[in-house]
């Protein structure tokens, strides 16, 4: 699909172009969406630039991400989707900056480009480019980024409590567990998706700031741009804290249950040896010797029964007294 936004006053028209259709020369951002053959064409002869494929948006290397070409800087960040789904992924972005036009290249739905399509096509600067319309984008991925990461914090701090909380029956956190450890790797799935946008969008912010100069911002764009550099950075360190300790209750909670696993295997242990002096005491009077005069005697039954008791209780209160149990 291909959109252009085009400036009506002091808002940003969208327009959806049909197959065959022209694209205004006052459009000053225009977004392909899975573009097809003929849309990257049509953006080429206008723009006078090469649209990147799939493939080459999907490489890792910093030259093919961040680089100069026939005076268009072009800038491909990694950007968090479907984050608030059950399987979050990381999809590709290339920003292309030619003169005052902004053209982005994608293969998914970020939320960030909804809301900046939806606040330009309220309001916008009347003498709006490009330039303006990607840092708004990048501001909105940040501030995006930050909303995840604070509902994971959230998500963080109350798996915590579910884990360390002795109120519960042993029953109940058994049957909790495996839903804690499920929701600790699906929280430490995000927190790395998020940390691996952060990082793209560090290196896009540091490649624009390196270019400023060229571009000629203005000294507004220039402190927003300083301004997303630290909140970047403060953002990276707070999902290192996260991933700190999303590994710390990981390792809690395989630390209780292995705890209350041997508490278990403990119970075994014990009984086992609390039965195995009744045990032999049974075994002994079950032989049927000729020559056994217990069995002559008329309390020899009960005896027995005191005998079988008494192996019982007394290992029980041994351990007891060695707190053993």
């Amino acid at each position: 699909m291909l959109s252009v936004y085009i400036p009506q006053g002091n808002n940003l028209e969208h327009r959806v172009m049909e197959p065959g259709q022209g694209i205004s020369e006052a459009a000053v951002w225009i977004d392909l969406v899975n573009p097809t053959y003929a849309e990257d064409k049509l953006v080429e002869a206008l723009v006078g630039i090469a649209v990147p494929t799939r493939e080459e948006m999907q490489e890792i290397e910093l030259s093919s991400r961040l680089y100069f070409e026939n005076g268009a800087r072009y800038m491909t960040a990694t950007l968090m989707c479907q984050s608030d789904s059950p399987a979050p992924k990381t999809t590709p972005v290339t920003f292309i900056l030619t003169g005052q036009r902004l053209v982005t290249v994608r293969y998914d739905e970020p939320k960030p480009f909804a809301i900046i399509r939806h606040k330009l096509g309220k309001s916008c600067p009347a003498t709006i480019t490009g330039q303006i319309i990607l840092m708004d984008l990048l501001d909105a991925v940040i501030d995006r980024a930050a909303d995840i990461l604070e509902r994971v914090g959230t998500e963080v701090d109350r798996v915590s409590f579910d884990i360390f909380n002795r109120k519960l029956s042993a029953t109940e956190r058994s049957r909790r567990y495996p839903i804690i450890l499920q929701t600790i790797g699906r929280k430490g799935d995000l927190s790395s998706k998020v940390r691996e946008s952060l990082l793209s969008i560090m290196r896009l912010i540091l490649f624009l700031a390196n270019e400023e100069e060229g571009m000629r911002w203005s000294k507004e764009m220039r402190a927003q741009l300083k301004s997303m550099q630290r909140d970047v950075q403060s953002l990276s360190d707070h999902t290192t804290f996260l991933t700190n300790n999303i590994t710390f209750l990981l390792d809690a909670m395989v630390g209780v249950v292995s705890i209350e696993q041997n508490a278990i295997i403990k119970i075994f242990s014990v009984a086992a040896v609390v039965f195995m002096p009744p045990t032999l005491v049974a075994s002994i009077y079950g032989m049927n010797f000729k020559l056994m005069p217990e069995l002559d005697w008329a309390y020899g039954y009960p005896l027995a029964i005191a005998l079988m008791v008494m192996a019982a209780v007394l290992p029980y209160l041994y351990f007891k007294w060695r707190k053993w149990l």
